[in-house]
């Protein structure tokens, strides 16, 4: 056996393939890393004794995808598990494969249920990625019981109630991990984007799962307040009513998002984790409006983050004038002390190491001393 780990990174969003980057470079330079994704571009740089093996989606239909078949019941302890697509006996196959040929000490799941639970039936540890929401349905739970641990990307104050005590048994938090919490001054950040040193700012941050934060309810939020600055970065869906103020700026992506967070004053976001954690580490007075997701993730997380006094969370875009300056007016009472409490700088580091203990494993156990035939036939 090689030592190998395996890890599946989600190619939706940026989260999942921050933070196992974060988390593989972290790996000691003798632990070989096989990272499986849809996308082989979504990464930041990785180490040397990390590699990369594209395959194919296993969420998205293929042209070839049997229309006969579209029909057929989904098992409950399955998510994604569509009949006749051979892009996923494709993809199952290359993992299999390597799994045979690796025989790894360790296979990551960022996120699938199901491959979590191939890796058990292929007889191979399996660590899986907890994320908030709803996710006490069988398919999930099979995933958490075949795993031989739980990956929770978030703080011990952000965990959601109803977990069962054998999950928290196996669960290692590890406080936005993948996200790097270095201050940056604030004028700094300005200064480097050619932003103005003397006027309010706000910053409403899209993440990048989704359609995309709607345009209007911001047009009423800037319209309220003419001496601020209102800036967007991410994707905005918009809609042909809203009128948008001149001060109300969409920015669309950009390569550096933590130095947007860092110029900014007050922030306005989505509940994306990455999102999350990189507001949580520069520390501003928030306010959080989850987008839809399965199994209402944003929405547990936002609660959580309400119920540890990090942000303040709305329900739903505000539609007058009024429901923004009651959201403003609570959010400037937030302690950004338990913000900052939220996000581990060594975060990336920890889950290496517990990683390395799980895959421990696989040392060769040590040989006993042989006995000493001689001595006791002379006894």
């Amino acid at each position: 056996m090689s030592g190998a780990i395996g890890y599946f990174v989600h190619h939706q969003g940026r989260g999942h393939a921050e933070r196992a980057a974060a988390i593989v470079n972290a790996l000691p330079a003798d632990r070989p890393v096989m990272l499986f994704s849809a996308r082989d571009d979504i990464f930041p740089p990785l180490a040397a004794h990390v590699a990369v093996t594209r395959i194919p989606s296993l969420f998205e239909a293929p042209d070839d995808a049997p229309a006969a078949l579209a029909e057929a019941a989904t098992p409950a302890t399955l998510h994604c598990a569509p009949l006749g697509w051979a892009s996923i006996t494709r993809a199952v196959a290359t993992i299999a494969t390597w799994f045979a040929d690796a025989g790894p000490a360790l296979f990551v799941t960022d996120v699938s249920a199901e491959l979590a639970q191939l890796a058990r039936i292929a007889s191979v540890p399996c660590v899986a990625v907890l994320q908030h929401g709803d996710r006490s349905d069988p398919g999930h739970m099979a995933a958490y019981e075949s795993a031989l641990g739980i990956l929770a990307p978030y703080h011990p104050l952000l965990e959601q109630p109803g977990r069962p005590d054998w999950m928290r048994a196996k669960m290692h938090h590890a406080p936005g991990v993948g996200v790097h919490p270095a201050v940056t001054d604030r004028d700094a950040a300005r200064a480097a984007l050619n932003l103005p040193l003397d006027r309010d700012i706000v910053l409403v941050v899209a993440g990048g799962g989704g359609d995309g934060t709607p345009a209007t309810p911001l047009t009423l939020g800037a319209r309220a307040q003419p001496d601020t600055l209102w800036l967007t970065i991410g994707a905005v869906a918009h809609e042909w009513h809203a009128t948008v103020p001149g001060n109300l700026r969409h920015l669309g992506w950009v390569d550096d998002p933590a130095s947007y967070i860092a110029a900014a004053d007050r922030v306005v976001s989505s509940a994306g984790n990455t999102t999350v954690h990189m507001i949580a580490a520069a520390g501003r007075p928030w306010i959080v409006v989850p987008e839809w997701r399965y199994f209402d993730e944003q929405r547990w997380k936002a609660r959580m983050l309400a119920q540890a006094g990090a942000a303040v969370t709305l329900d739903h875009w505000p539609s007058h004038v009024d429901a923004w300056r009651d959201a403003w007016t609570r959010a400037a009472a937030i302690d950004t002390a338990k913000q900052h409490m939220l996000v581990d700088p060594h975060a990336a580091q920890g889950v290496a190491d517990w990683f390395e203990r799980l895959a421990a494993w696989q040392r060769p156990a040590p040989r006993a001393a042989a006995p000493n035939l001689l001595a006791e036939m002379i006894s």
